[in-house]
């Protein structure tokens, strides 16, 4: 048969357990994709049309 627990080690372990949720969103959000190297990195694609910039010319 089963024994009953006391109020302090169900809150305890409850305690615990929302400790271990928050470290593990903490760690999920701060896993994220990896920042670029320099703030010009993503130049060498066009952003505009290539028609848009022969009628500019």
């Amino acid at each position: 048969m089963l024994q009953r627990t006391r109020p302090t080690e169900r809150y305890t372990r409850g305690f615990i357990a929302a400790l271990a949720a928050v470290a593990a969103l903490v760690l999920a959000a701060n896993a994220g994709p990896a920042k670029a190297a320099s703030p010009d990195a993503d130049r060498g694609t066009p952003t505009a049309p290539v028609e848009v910039e022969a009628a500019e010319r």
